[in-house]
């Protein structure tokens, strides 16, 4: 598929209040991963070093996915939707899994006849003894 010149990308921080919803997605499977949010702090960082970086609303601070857990996202691949305020990004996800809760995706549950939650991935990772 060919590839079109287009402008530098010029995302939309100040039509959102300064952050983003950035999907996280597996480059090789096209599972999603998981949502976060960027500034354009986290934005630039991502840019710059090439590993998905996010901004943390609870902790109000830059957050490098698997600084802690070392379960990192190297970027592959950065899409934008049409309003420029989305950021969808193509992960190689290290050490397999996404969620803080040891699972590959933060979408390991699936409502079941719309009343109860039901796991249906298994834990990659016990998270008690990686945080």
């Amino acid at each position: 598929m060919p590839e079109f010149d287009c402008e530098k990308p010029e995302l939309a921080f100040k039509k959102t209040g300064g952050l983003l919803p950035a999907i996280a997605q597996d480059y090789l499977t096209g599972e999603v991963l998981m949502l976060a949010y960027m500034n354009e702090a986290s934005w630039e960082e991502t840019i710059k070093s090439g590993m998905a970086t996010y901004y943390s609303r609870s902790r109000q601070k830059l957050w490098k996915k698997g600084e802690t857990s070392g379960h990192m996202q190297v970027v592959k691949e950065i899409r934008i939707d049409c309003d420029n305020d989305t950021v969808l990004l193509k992960v190689d996800q290290i050490g397999g899994a996404a969620c803080h809760e040891g699972y590959k995706s933060c979408f390991f549950r699936k409502v079941h006849d719309g009343e109860s939650l039901v796991i249906v991935e298994k834990k990659v990772f016990d998270p008690e003894k990686v945080y």
